[in-house]
């Protein structure tokens, strides 16, 4: 039996709702909405969420970027946030308490689709897996493809998000190169990268950074090049 990707849509305005819920189950998901956080929790213990499309100006005690960092804490089912077009920041702050994407509305629902179905790829939920059975080093982390872990020399976990794992995985498979930060975003979201206006490389690299650095402030493994992008400095070995 073909699964479809449990597709949880957190958003208030009950158009928006039921239009991303029924587009997304005529294009290959099963797409479920609620209104609101608590319906979100209530929703996540009734059964398995694979991605959650979580909107930022949510009515109430508790927003989208309070219940972003709240799952942050306790899970790490991928999240792709909607943010106000104009509200630059939103996006910006999303990124750096654990979103996987963003996107600005009104947005058409066919890049949604394909957003979330980039994400998932990601993450490997089409049933796609790294075959080589081989874990990788890095410095002093270890690196399972398999089992999407991540841990130092001496076996203490590192707890990095679907988008952060994603990142590192593109810095290993192109060790001590230049990557500009227009190729860094495509390569992450598949999407075209608008440097003038959005810097949010920066912050999820900065995110990969505080997790995988013995020392954020003097990174040692992803260098910063200037007027080139980012590298890892480091030779990646299989294991």
């Amino acid at each position: 039996m073909q699964h479809h990707p449990h597709i949880l849509i957190v958003e208030d305005d009950s158009e928006i709702r039921t239009l991303v819920c029924e587009y997304l189950n005529r294009n290959g998901f099963d797409a479920r909405g609620v209104e609101s956080g608590s319906d979100m929790d209530q929703a996540l213990l009734e059964g398995h969420v694979d991605l959650i499309v979580l909107d930022v100006n949510l009515p109430g005690g508790e927003d989208g970027l309070s219940i972003c960092r709240r799952m942050r804490a306790k899970s790490d089912v991928p999240i792709l946030m909607l943010t106000a077009r104009s509200d630059d920041i939103d996006r910006i702050v999303g990124l750096e308490v654990g979103a996987d994407d963003y996107m600005g509305k009104p947005f058409n629902p066919r890049e949604l689709s394909a957003r979330i179905g980039a994400i998932l790829r990601r993450v490997g939920n089409n049933g796609a897996k790294d075959q080589s059975g081989k874990r990788r080093k890095c410095g002093h982390i270890i690196v399972d493809p398999d089992r999407r872990e991540v841990s130092t020399e001496d076996g203490e976990p590192i707890v990095l998000t679907s988008g952060e794992f994603a990142l590192l995985a593109i810095f290993m498979a192109r060790p001590q190169r230049v990557l500009e930060r227009d190729m860094l975003m495509d390569l992450l979201n598949g999407r075209q990268f608008d440097g003038a206006f959005d810097r949010s490389i920066d912050v999820q690299v900065s995110r990969l950074r505080k997790k995988i650095e013995t020392d954020a402030s003097r990174p040692a493994l992803i260098k910063t090049i200037r007027n080139g992008g980012y590298m890892l400095s480091e030779s990646v070995q299989d294991i």
